[in-house]
């Protein structure tokens, strides 16, 4: 079993910035893919970001250019950078990883508990 945990959501006024990580613990022999997403009220869930194993990033155009995303394999943790926050940014922000757990073996996808983020005057 895989576990994601995430932290570094919280309340930020507009245009401010958060960093939010996640961390993956238990059998795992490698993380193909890590990313985020994020659902607000009323809405359905869509993606942020990803990051492949060898780095490529893709993310929603929504985001790009104030959002990064980054990971750091040793830790198997993502992390996601977010600057010039707006209102419409107000979500719960949840991290998801796709996940080989021994050597040769499919990939199972992984999800945590979600962070807020909540950007407001």
């Amino acid at each position: 079993q895989v576990q994601l945990v995430e932290s570094g959501g919280g309340l930020v006024q507009p245009g401010g910035s958060l960093r939010l990580s996640c961390a993956a613990s238990g059998s795992i022999y490698r993380i193909n893919v890590m990313g985020w997403y994020r659902q607000a009220p009323g809405k359905q869930r869509e993606l942020v970001a990803t990051i492949f194993n060898a780095g490529t990033t893709d993310y929603a155009n929504s985001v790009k250019g104030r959002f990064t995303i980054s990971r750091d394999n040793a830790k198997n943790t993502v992390y996601l950078q977010l600057n010039n926050l707006k209102p419409e940014d107000t979500a719960v922000y949840s991290c998801n990883a796709f996940v080989q757990e021994r050597r040769g073996s499919l990939s199972y996808n992984y999800w945590g508990q979600g962070t807020q983020v909540t950007v407001s005057s």
